[in-house]
């Protein structure tokens, strides 16, 4: 027993010798392979006719109960409707790519995870979208999915982009000026 004890606790020590490291790639190539393509195909959906002009769809995505209320006529929103749709859609480019870069990956984590909780707001309050409950495996409710999401982007806030990445590689550079 104390032999199957002691494998055990050598197999803990090695695991962790070697996954702890590896954690922050794996979240960031989770991410790429789960979630980038889908901030990044959303975000295009909001543009009109250039990038500094969102679509009727942008503003009906962000904004649901406004663009309802007026018919989606465009020239119902003001500027702040404006920046408000920019700014998401921008974010939802910009945090993204930081992730994937391993740049910033904290604070770009938790600016996406804030992101997220405005976007669920949006999508119960807006669009009638039905949270449901944990472990429902209802494909139409979104609380399992977007308890995914945050597990994977606080697992990057908590350890930061890794060695492989641009923040290591800032990281190394300035431990060797020191």
């Amino acid at each position: 027993m104390k032999l199957i004890f002691t494998a055990y606790c050598q197999f803990n020590r090695l695991s962790q010798t070697l996954l702890t490291p590896a954690l922050p790639l794996l979240a960031r190539l989770v991410f790429a392979g789960s979630l980038f393509l889908f901030f990044i195909n959303s975000a295009l959906t909001k543009f009109g006719l250039h990038l500094f002009s969102p679509s009727i769809g942008g503003y009906a995505q962000i904004l649901p109960w406004k663009a309802a209320a007026n018919g989606y006529n465009p020239a119902a929103f003001n500027w702040f409707d404006w920046l408000i749709v920019m700014v998401g859609t921008y974010g939802e480019i910009i945090l993204p790519l930081l992730i994937i870069l391993g740049l910033f990956t904290r604070l770009a984590a938790a600016g996406m995870l804030g992101f997220i909780v405005v976007m669920t707001v949006v999508d119960v309050v807006g669009h009638g979208v039905v949270i449901g409950g944990i472990f429902d495996r209802q494909s139409t409710e979104i609380l399992d999915q977007r308890m995914f999401w945050g597990f994977l982007l606080i697992t990057l806030m908590m350890t930061g982009g890794g060695k492989i990445s641009v923040d290591g590689l800032i990281e190394r550079i300035r431990s060797k000026s020191a």
